[in-house]
């Protein structure tokens, strides 16, 4: 299921057209994620600054090329990946390999830190996309 975020604007910056200003992560605990106002109890994305719910992924604990294609389709300068609380999400090796060959900077990191980032490189105006794993 897809819900676009209502809270975000279009960005006009060249080289971010198509991106929206993504207002920020507000909270994340254990199971739960504020996105922009909306509570989030599953894992999600942010693509291209709309929010993608319920993210489930092919192998659970395995991010795949199949479970981010949306976010490889809008060609972010960086994703960002939470791994859950103790960080026990992985990337496959294919997944790296596509995203070096795309030049996309992967950031994976413990939720609580990766949206720590993800909130500053949107700050920042970067084309930042994320999947955030709320639980595990």
């Amino acid at each position: 299921m897809h819900a676009s975020c209502n809270l975000c604007a279009p960005i006009t910056r060249s080289g971010l057209e198509g991106y929206r200003v993504f207002r920020m992560i507000t909270e994340f605990s254990f199971g739960r994620m504020a996105v922009n106002g909306q509570i989030c109890n599953s894992d999600i994305k942010i693509v291209a600054g709309k929010l993608v719910s319920d993210w489930w992924r092919k192998s659970g604990h395995l991010v795949e090329i199949e479970d981010v294609q949306d976010i490889l389709n809008v060609s972010p300068e960086v994703l960002v990946i939470g791994t859950g609380a103790p960080g026990y999400m992985r990337m496959s090796d294919a997944l790296r390999r596509r995203l070096e060959e795309n030049n996309i900077e992967l950031i994976v990191e413990p939720t609580a830190r990766a949206v720590e980032i993800f909130n500053r490189l949107s700050k920042e105006g970067r084309r930042v996309c994320a999947g955030f794993h709320v639980g595990c």
